[in-house]
């Protein structure tokens, strides 16, 4: 038979930071709003959670970067809503943020969920912050959860010698 890890959704006893972009607040807010609905909704304690306002959505990386390097949280979320103009900025700043948030997570093994909107239209953007597709701040928090869960579950792999090794498998 083989190993299955699969993690609960139970944010009881973990430290979670989220950082929320200013820019495009009338989405980010409510983003923010399901965010902090989840983590406490999942077991969270208040006491537990750190909010952090970056000016825009490239700011992200880099604050989440700061608290992956703090050391003294389970998890991060990014928060942010990039909305599509007339000129390329959406382009390069969706694509920037998509990267620095994935090279993050692998570079400091911090769980991050991605709770940030690429979308054509402030229309769309509002749907998926809780308007008529869910709220995605919500989900990104229950997937970093259950990311900061699995990582737990993933029991470190002796180095030589039996001498404590990297996690992973």
């Amino acid at each position: 038979m083989h190993l299955i890890l699969e993690a609960q959704i139970s944010a009881s006893g973990l430290r979670l930071a989220l950082a929320v972009s200013r820019f495009n607040s009338l989405v980010t807010e409510r983003l923010l709003e399901g965010a902090v609905d989840a983590f406490l909704r999942h077991g969270g304690a208040e006491g537990d959670l750190t909010v952090v306002r970056v000016p825009g959505a490239f700011e992200l990386p880099l604050a989440v970067q700061a608290l992956a390097r703090s050391g003294r949280y389970d998890a991060a979320c990014a928060l942010g809503a990039v909305i599509r103009g007339s000129t390329p900025h959406f382009d390069y700043v969706a694509a920037e943020v998509s990267k620095g948030l994935a090279q993050v997570q692998l570079a400091t093994g911090l769980p991050v969920g991605f709770g940030v909107l690429t979308c054509d239209s402030l229309e769309q953007a509002a749907d998926r912050a809780g308007a008529k597709s869910g709220n995605k701040g919500f989900d990104a928090v229950c997937t970093a959860i259950e990311t900061a869960n699995l990582l737990r579950l993933i029991p470190a792999r002796p180095g030589p010698a039996g001498l404590p090794g990297l996690q992973g498998i």
